[in-house]
């Protein structure tokens, strides 16, 4: 199903944050210069010590813009100089957006939603059609767990595959984490929510995010899903754009359309598929071991059982609390044990040993975010994709030793 997304109401004034809410913030705030609030907001900004770069392309922009809708159309410098100046009405700075991202002090020129959004997703074109893509782009798309998740949240939205995004994680961002997650020195200790959010934004400063810094809970789960418990969707409530003049983004009432679940916390496993096969939303995983993708069509089984019947009968309140060992149990049966790659097999016994946590590498990452995208967009666009499982193992596909060439003359 689509869940459409509504804007929040606009203020009529913008009060600049602190510098200590700045460095905390996670969500842009969008200007439209034609406003009088927001070129007030503009002025206040041009002349604040928060302010630490102006990035103006958009001419550049705008003739992208042009060469888009005309792609047939072969543009003279002097030629594109007049379509550029026939959208912007000759005044190229009060043209579009202006985007200023509290946590870098960067104010950036951008085109307006929709224009941005068909030059940015220009190059789909022949892989996803124009309409497809707006299709996309209406749809929310969950995350739990933001080291592998990031990755797929974020290939998901340079894809467009989704407008609107629900992240959860309790983690902040440590040293060892940068073997796998895009993020820098300077963002240690950073809440991998907040980190994630604003990798979005400055992607499409006109998502919608929503963050759990708590990650998935008892207490939060339903609010997570963004359904009613009797299995219907909740009422919209007035979702702020994502990019809007400080709303809140709650997403109240804003169903998912696609679970990625990416967590190691077994409860939460279990309790997101339980919501998720209530609420009829499928569900992805990748397991960054022989690119393992789970796919789960509860939308369309919503009598299937989870992980593929993997662990019988049992429940999320059968798992709580369970301890490091039975946790590793677990998940050996969630994953299937026997296929696990040598090198998993032999890491597992010692992980809390000679080991400190679960083997994970950047290619896996970055894989299992391509195959967990693929997934997603084929589905909300209503392809064949059944339930299963499947492994994309490059050990297997890109074998270490070459096959022995056939001699000449052979038969092939």
């Amino acid at each position: 199903m689509t869940h459409f997304m509504q804007s929040g109401t606009e203020p009529d004034t913008f009060v600049l944050p602190s510098p200590g809410r700045a460095s905390e913030s996670f969500r842009p705030v969008l200007l439209d210069p034609a406003r009088p609030a927001d070129a007030a907001t503009l002025a206040a900004l041009r002349d604040s010590p928060l302010l630490r770069e102006v990035h103006d392309r958009i001419e550049d922009q705008v003739a992208e813009l042009v060469r888009v809708l005309a792609p047939a159309e072969h543009f003279g410098p002097a030629a594109l100089h007049r379509a550029v100046s026939e959208v912007t009405g000759g005044h190229a700075e009060a043209y579009g957006r202006w985007v200023w991202y509290p946590w870098s002090g960067r104010l950036v020129h951008v085109l307006p939603e929709e224009e941005f959004r068909l030059v940015r997703t220009d190059r789909n074109r022949g892989r996803i059609t124009r309409e497809q893509q707006r299709g996309l782009l209406r749809r929310r798309v969950g995350v739990i767990g933001l080291s592998v998740g990031s990755s797929a949240a974020l290939t998901c939205a340079m894809e467009g595959v989704g407008g609107a995004f629900r992240l959860a994680d309790f983690d902040r961002l440590s040293l060892s984490n940068l073997n796998r997650l895009r993020a820098g020195v300077h963002e240690l200790g950073l809440e991998k929510t907040v980190l994630c959010a604003r990798r979005l934004y400055e992607l499409d400063p006109y998502l919608d995010v929503e963050i759990h810094r708590e990650g998935v809970t008892e207490e939060n789960i339903g609010a997570f899903f963004g359904a009613a418990e009797d299995g219907t969707d909740g009422a919209d409530g007035g979702a702020d754009g994502g990019a809007g003049h400080g709303g809140d983004g709650s997403g109240a009432g804003s169903g998912l359309d696609v679970l990625i679940e990416e967590c190691d916390t077994a409860w939460v496993k279990v309790a997101a598929r339980e919501h998720a096969r209530r609420h009829r939303v499928p569900v992805l995983m990748d397991t960054n071991d022989r690119g393992m993708l789970d796919i789960e069509r509860y939308d369309t089984e919503p009598a299937r059982p989870l992980f593929h019947g993997r662990i019988g009968d049992t429940t999320a309140a059968d798992v709580r609390g369970l301890d490091r060992a039975g946790t590793v149990d677990f998940l050996l049966r969630v994953v299937d044990a026997q296929h696990l790659s040598p090198a998993m097999a032999d890491a597992l016994p010692r992980i809390g040993r000679t080991l400190s946590s679960w083997p994970q590498l950047a290619d896996g990452v970055m894989l299992g975010a391509a195959l967990v995208t693929d997934a997603a967009r084929r589905i909300l666009l209503g392809e064949p994709l059944p339930s299963g499982r499947h492994r994309i193992d490059l050990d297997e596909l890109v074998p270490a030793r070459a096959p022995r060439p056939a001699r000449h003359g052979a038969a092939l």
